[in-house]
């Protein structure tokens, strides 16, 4: 109930929200970031301002608190914000001096400026919050009875062919997709997890919080969930989910028979029979709609090479290096090939030793990688987890071809729902696990694989290189959430489409690295070669022979003139840009230079922020023809488009030196000498492969692809080695394809026109190569 009126001591109500797990907090432990699910607080309502209403009419009331023993100054008072529905009922019931509890409150930083906690309480109904009010009045009553103000809130769901962009609805869904928890880019944990239902849509939910726990706790396709509050959007012409202002989750075994019971961490949610009754009959229609597509196997189904989902228990775990870690797992079941150790030190593996010794032939070694590692190290020994996506493959130890032995390994990453979760004991596999381990007769479990202590079945976990070339080099960078599709699929598609694809590359164009970089407008799409050192030196020489004109002058420049050594009737004119009629510092100034050449531009760009030739026109000066760069900053050129620029005087730049702080950047100065500049990208021809077909793909890409930025590859050999040895990867010279890395890559299809006729293309997008390749 939102709003309760207590009619009593604040004892019993103290004692009640103690029954329901949660804890009081003082103000000044308050903190931006903290976790309030199980936490309320309590003060006294010092200052109440009249109820408002927002512009778009919801209804906002302010409360100042003052927490209960504490005199009224600084962090003693905080500001509380109400809205909606929950502050029209609290301004009706409230009067100065009543105890006010809040329980599901939102913080934020205080907008008010005054001497009041830094924080301020933000409490809604729609985010789940609950105030209790303590009237001042009836304080001292004996009864102890509560009296509601409103009814717990009657919710609604939304169908997923109803969705609604810009909508915050509630809804049910049956798991066809997720990932467990991960730490994302930020500080928050982050799960993907694509839902169905009856309506036969699909929704993509991308769902953050602070509290790994706070997330829905899914434990395989097929689950069932519900959300509260998800904000919808739309996103490339489908609709996605992310969690919003109060979202909150609960989550369901999808096995039909099995008990109702919601798992969540939080203690305060509604269920009532209708919800169970949802649960039970999209459990009905999951059982004949959707298929597992995460195969789950026992260690006695292995066959490598394979990617499964395992359940098992514990027994071991210890650090093997800083980016990966020991699991020791068994699950009853013994793996029909002889499993690969890992050489760790006895010291530091976790568990109890003469049981590990005991299970020696029936556990197996899982090798966790890179962000797994950190879930990895906090596992209890003893607990139940289910491993996603784990990948089985045989190895042959150093020097002894004719053995073998099967590795397990967890590969870094989110792709395919790699990652790890920890199963309570009230899970149904669980049980059925622990059935199964205690019926194990561990002594018939002997057998002639060799012991661990034989030198040849220490395998070690392979170069960085070997374990990317297992999965994929690339990483995607969005739409994790598309299935693959394979490229005789594509090839018989319709067009325009896009696609996720796992291919190997079979070749590219060109061979010649440094010939992949080339100009490209955004605006007219047009391409073309960067200029070579002899073309740009023949320009800029060309420039140099026209006559100069001392008379002009530029009232923001100040002009020097050099004679040009070794050369006949020649003289380059430097013009400094000056700010309040003073000039700057070389490294932070621009300067216009008249008849130089390629060379004696190389030189100065060391020194000066950045240059621009220019030549003398009338009473003014201005740019070069734009098959020379407008701008030159270090050993980068900048061009600009020839189609869709519009050039301006160099007067135009005036402006930009009367600024405070002039920022010489290229590409202000490109928007003030009215430039569409070019950008330098990467074009090359990827044949891609994957046994289903071969495919023709172009990249055109500026710096994401490579993570290397285009623009500096020709004048970088660091670069142009970093690009060679990836390319040698993706495309190992000399090697069998089946040798050849997996290459995971989002792609789409369009046509262009091709003189009168259309022409198909392919082209990747979004997606980077690994950084560990």
């Amino acid at each position: 109930m939102p709003l309760e009126v207590c009619r009593g001591s604040i004892r019993v109500l103290r004692n009640s929200l103690a029954a329901k797990s949660l804890q009081k907090v003082d103000f000044q432990c308050l903190q931006l970031g903290c976790d309030s699910a199980h936490q309320y607080l309590e003060g006294t309502a010092v200052i109440s301002h009249p109820l408002t209403r927002l512009g778009n009419g919801t209804a906002f009331f302010k409360i100042v608190l003052q927490e209960l023993g504490e005199s009224f100054f600084q962090s003693g008072t905080i500001n509380t914000l109400l809205s909606g529905k929950l502050a029209e009922d609290c301004a009706k019931v409230l009067q100065q001096g009543d105890i006010m509890v809040v329980a599901g409150f939102g913080l934020a930083k205080s907008t008010s400026g005054d001497d009041r906690h830094g924080c301020q309480l933000e409490v809604s109904e729609e985010t789940g919050s609950t105030i209790y009010i303590c009237p001042k009045s009836s304080r001292t009553a004996a009864a102890t009875e509560t009296v509601a103000m409103s009814v717990a809130p009657k919710y609604t769901y939304t169908p997923l062919n109803r969705l609604k962009d810009g909508t915050v609805v509630n809804l049910y869904g049956a798991v066809k997709f997720f990932k467990p928890p991960y730490v994302s880019k930020g500080t928050d944990y982050c799960s993907v997890v694509t839902i169905v239902d009856q309506s036969n849509a699909k929704l993509v939910c991308t769902l953050f919080n602070a509290n790994r726990d706070a997330l829905p706790k899914i434990y395989k396709n097929g689950d069932i969930v519900r959300f509260h509050r998800i904000k919808i959007g739309e996103f490339g012409g489908q609709m996605q989910g992310i969690t919003s202002s109060g979202f909150s989750a609960l989550a369901f075994d999808g096995s039909v028979g099995t008990a109702v019971v919601p798992r969540t961490s939080s203690k305060a949610f509604t269920f009532t029979d209708e919800d169970k009754k949802a649960v039970e009959d999209l459990r009905v229609w999951v059982a004949s709609n959707l298929s597992d597509s995460a195969p789950a196997a026992k260690l006695s189904d292995v066959q490598p090479p394979m990617f499964f989902e395992l359940t098992c228990q514990l027994v071991g775990k210890a650090k093997v290096d800083g980016s990966s870690y020991l699991l020791k797992v068994w699950d009853g079941t013994k793996c029909p090939f002889p499993p690969g150790r890992v050489l760790v030190n006895e010291d530091d593996l976790e568990g109890d030793g003469v049981l590990i010794r005991q299970l020696r032939n029936l556990t197996v070694d899982i090798a966790v990688y890179d962000n797994h590692v950190q879930l990895a190290r906090s596992l209890k020994v003893g607990s139940f987890i289910r491993i996603y996506s784990l990948h089985a493959k045989t190895q042959s130890p150093e020097g002894k071809p004719d053995v073998s032995y099967v590795q397990f390994h967890l590969h870094g990453g989110t792709g395919y729902g790699r990652g790890i979760s920890v199963l309570p004991e009230s899970n149904t596999d669980v049980k059925q696990l622990k059935a199964f381990l205690d019926s194990v007769d561990l002594a018939e479990c002997s057998d002639n694989f060799p012991p661990p202590e034989e030198e040849s079945a220490y395998l070690t976990l392979g170069s960085c290189l070997e374990r990317c070339q297992q999965l994929s080099v690339t990483v995607l960078t969005d739409h994790q959430h598309f299935d693959v599709t394979a490229l005789g699929t594509i090839l018989n598609s319709t067009i325009p489409q896009q696609y996720r694809v796992r291919a190997k590359l079979r070749r590219f164009e060109p061979k010649k690295l440094h010939q992949s970089v080339k100009l490209h407008c955004p605006q007219c799409h047009l391409l073309q070669e960067v200029p070579g050192s002899a073309e740009l030196d023949s320009i800029l020489r060309e420039a140099s022979a026209a006559p100069a004109n001392p008379g002009v002058r530029l009232s923001f420049c100040e002009s020097v003139v050099w004679d040009a050594e070794n050369l006949e009737q020649r003289c380059v004119t430097v013009h400094f840009a000056k700010h309040n009629e003073l000039l700057q510092e070389p490294e932070g100034s621009l300067i216009l230079i008249e008849g130089a050449t390629l060379n004696e531009i190389l030189r100065l760009s060391k020194k000066f922020k950045g240059i621009i030739p220019v030549r003398p026109t009338g009473d003014n000066f201005a740019l070069l023809d734009l098959s020379a760069p407008f701008f030159w900053q270090g050993n980068i050129q900048y061009y600009g488009c020839k189609h869709c620029s519009a050039p301006k005087t160099l007067a135009s730049l005036s402006s930009l030196a009367a600024e405070q702080e002039p920022s010489w950047e290229p590409t202000i100065v490109a928007q003030a000498l009215g430039i569409a500049p070019l950008r330098y990208v990467f074009v090359m021809k990827f044949i891609l492969d994957d046994g289903t077909g071969t495919l023709d793909v172009y990249l055109m890409d500026s710096k994401d692809f490579f993570q290397i930025p285009a623009s500096e590859v020709l004048t970088n050999s660091m670069f142009q080695e970093s690009m060679e040895e990836n390319m040698n990867r993706l495309c190992p010279p000399g090697s069998n394809l089946d040798d050849f890395p997996w290459l995971e890559c989002f792609i789409k299809s369009y046509y262009i026109k091709d003189g009168t006729e259309e022409r198909l293309c392919y082209q990747i997008f979004d997606t980077t190569i690994a950084e560990d390749i």
